[in-house]
């Protein structure tokens, strides 16, 4: 069996690895992907088995793919907890490569959870849906800013027929009317996209048990509830709930010290979707009184 450690980067990895057999210890930098590919597959024809671990990060999905193809185990590791586990204060990608082989030959890997394939792919879903919805509200606050400086302010009924037809009456310079114009098909080419792209969320959340009992709470709609799913995956992975919502970021900094305890803003440290996405609800569930008495 070969053990590979491999810190990698986005032109090329670092590895060090060792035949548990022989014991032979070598070091290799291998360039994308026309070296690192063809060594994995030499491997893998030759009949050997493999494990290979790295730290979490980076820009890797192909390696992972070429992996699965070849059926090497994959262990990702804590990068955090792995620098505590080093000895050494220089760093280099010889170092880090040799030090994390050496975790891999005790078995001290500090392996984190890594979604499957199928809860990534769903993910994209999510995350595309999302920055369509960021790229049309840029868009209705410029037209909104348009309309603001020919006088016309009238909110959500700017974009009824009504306030589109207002909107196009106004006369402007032929450089404003085209800019005017063109953010007015982006909006109208991107709305098609988000309803289809929702359509498909409402879809996927069916299929997924806890999206639909997530549902029956006030507020909680398929977007959100899929989101939760998967950014979640195995809630066995948590002690208890106030670790879910550290883990999301929804909880207060703090700074305490003796009797003063002082809490601040959330740490934003988990998804920003999720985290806008339960900031929403909470909104307008809270927003509806008759929710609110429930």
């Amino acid at each position: 069996m070969i053990i590979v450690e491999c810190d990698d980067h986005p032109g090329f990895q670092q590895i060090a690895f060792v035949d548990t057999d022989t014991g032979e210890l070598q070091e290799r930098r291998l360039q994308h992907p026309e070296e690192a590919e063809p060594f994995y597959r030499d491997l893998a024809a030759h009949g050997i088995k493999g494990r290979v671990g790295m730290e979490a990060g980076g820009h890797a999905r192909w390696f992972e793919r070429l992996l699965a193809e070849l059926n090497f185990e994959l262990w990702i590791g804590d990068a955090t907890e792995i620098a505590r586990k080093g000895e050494r204060e220089q760093k280099t990608d010889r170092q880090d490569a040799q030090h994390i082989l050496k975790l891999l030959r005790k078995d001290d890997v500090p392996k984190i959870w890594v979604p499957s394939w199928e809860n990534r792919d769903l993910r994209q879903l999510l995350w595309h849906r999302h920055r369509m919805v960021q790229a049309r509200t840029r868009i209705m606050n410029q037209l909104q800013a348009v309309a603001l400086n020919e006088g016309l302010r009238c909110k959500k009924r700017l974009w009824r027929e009504q306030g589109r037809q207002q909107r196009e009456s106004f006369r402007r310079a032929p450089w404003a009317s085209r800019r005017r114009q063109d953010l007015l098909e982006l909006r109208d080419r991107l709305n098609p996209t988000i309803g289809e792209l929702g359509q498909a969320i409402e879809q996927e959340a069916e299929k997924f048990p806890a999206a639909r009992g997530l549902m029956t709470h006030p507020g909680v709609g398929p977007l959100t509830a899929l989101a939760f799913v998967l950014i979640i995956g195995r809630a066995e992975r948590f002690q208890c709930g106030k670790q879910i919502a550290a883990y999301l970021g929804l909880v207060p900094l703090e700074d305490s010290s003796g009797k003063r305890r002082r809490l601040g803003q959330i740490t934003k440290q988990g998804s920003s979707m999720v985290a806008l996405l339960a900031g929403g609800s909470g909104a307008g569930h809270s927003s509806q009184p008759s929710r609110m008495a429930q």
